[in-house]
């Protein structure tokens, strides 16, 4: 049993703040993160990128006169619910290659994220698009999406380390479903059918950081940090409206922690057994973490103690949890 959390799957509603929380530890010594927070040097998983590279798709096919294959429109959330699966799917690939320490060099970028696209949803009992898609429509993606692929797979290049010993994976994902809805949220919205949609290897060795603000406040934050003159980054890009209010109008997390049976973790049934996932919640309803967006140069040490103390509230006893179901 190592010392630190092997794996932590980040949550949250979107603009909660856990991008910024990414960036703050990384920006930590080693002997903070382990001493405070039970966490290793950070190996950083997310399936933003490929939010980003389906609305790529989307559009080239769009402006091409072709049908879309991913969202109902540009400023609207996916035609097929269960695309949030193929998300989580494309994210056990990734742990796996990940925990191979695997660098990725395909011989066709755009034909093999295609091709990922594909196995990922027929593993959630969706459509499999690319494979059946005529030539043209294809060209049309291969020609177009070069640099976006070029750019994740440079990106993942960098990110594997040669060893992952004392080191703590994090996976960061946001779910939720419409405003006001009753729980438990219908399938495929929502951390109840993602978390079971995850793979063995992750939930057997996974606790939960939770970032918690209300959906208004992430309805807030999200408007914020999507401002004209921003760059569109991780830490600055912008949810459409319609999906805050109809894929983030609400999270099913304390709904989850409500039913779990045990104290501060998260039940998840999946591939015939039943995980139990300790979590913690760290409560930044009174914003402790936009101060991160800036350079780090500028970080007052004040809010960097606020934020710390936190993160290590929160942390704390899901450790003491986690030595104990993982022991």
């Amino acid at each position: 049993m190592n010392d630190v959390f092997d794996t932590v799957l980040l949550l949250a509603l979107p603009a909660s703040g856990k991008s910024e929380i990414r960036r703050y530890l990384e920006h930590q010594t080693e002997n903070t993160c382990r001493e405070l927070f039970h966490m290793g040097e950070t190996v950083q998983l997310d399936d933003y990128p490929y939010v980003h590279i389906m609305r790529r798709v989307d559009e080239l096919l769009e402006g091409a006169g072709r049908p879309r294959v991913f969202f109902e429109t540009r400023d609207r959330g996916f035609a097929d619910t269960a695309d949030w699966g193929t998300l989580i799917a494309l994210i056990n690939e990734d742990y796996t290659d990940i925990r191979a320490l695997r660098k990725r060099r395909p011989d066709e970028p755009v034909g093999w994220i295609l091709d990922r696209f594909d196995r990922a949803r027929e593993a959630v009992g969706a459509r499999a698009p690319f494979s059946s898609m005529e030539n043209s429509g294809r060209e049309i993606l291969l020609n177009g999406l070069v640099k976006e692929v070029d750019d994740l797979i440079s990106e993942w290049n960098s990110n594997v380390p040669t060893s992952l010993e004392g080191k703590t994976v994090v996976i960061e994902f946001a779910r939720g479903g419409p405003k006001d809805s009753p729980m438990p949220l219908p399938k495929c919205y929502g951390y109840a059918y993602s978390l079971a949609e995850l793979s063995t290897d992750i939930l057997s060795r996974s606790a939960i950081l939770y970032i918690w603000v209300t959906p208004a406040q992430s309805r807030a934050k999200n408007r914020e940090r999507a401002a004209p003159d921003a760059d569109g980054s991780i830490l600055f890009h912008g949810v459409p409206q319609h999906v805050m209010l109809n894929d983030y109008g609400c999270d099913d997390i304390e709904y989850l922690l409500s039913r779990s049976g045990v104290a501060d973790s998260v039940k998840v049934e999946a591939h015939g057994e039943i995980f139990i996932i300790p979590t913690g919640r760290c409560d930044n309803r009174r914003d402790l973490t936009t101060f991160v967006r800036q350079d780090p140069d500028n970080w007052k040490p004040s809010d960097v103690r606020l934020l710390e103390n936190s993160i290590s509230a929160a942390l704390e006893p899901t450790w003491v949890a986690y030595k104990s179901t993982r022991s």
